[in-house]
């Protein structure tokens, strides 16, 4: 976590306004605690966890867990060249949901007409 010095400027002239020069050591000390609390949590259960994974824990690539790479059409991409698809079969599946998708008539529906329901697919 990468705060630049600009911001933690203002945050601590924010401080002195709301907190006064009387309690700032105070809460200073009070945040201080908090994030060796945080710290020292974070690192048990790193510790805990790699106690209970032995040594597959160092083998993990934890770059591939991060919720922020989410890409389906990667995602779908890899599966299938992963289960020993070819690249052909991929394309296909793109040219054949493309297909799907301009043959699909869009009919707009008339003032105070009810959308379709399909009662066995709820």
């Amino acid at each position: 976590m990468n705060i630049p010095l600009d911001k933690i400027l203002i945050i601590g002239i924010i401080a002195v306004l709301l907190l006064g020069p009387q309690r700032l050591p105070m809460y200073a000390q009070k945040l201080a605690e908090f994030v060796k609390a945080v710290r020292r949590f974070a690192d048990t259960a790193k510790d805990r966890m790699r106690e209970e994974m032995g040594p597959e824990f160092d083998d993990i690539e934890w770059q591939k867990l991060d919720p922020r790479q989410y890409d389906p059409r990667r995602i779908i991409r890899d599966a299938l060249l992963d289960s020993g698809s070819s690249v052909a079969a991929v394309e296909t599946a793109q040219v054949t949901a493309s297909k799907v998708r301009a043959t699909a008539p869009v009919v707009p529906l008339a003032v105070g007409e009810a959308p379709p329901f399909d009662g066995e697919a709820t």
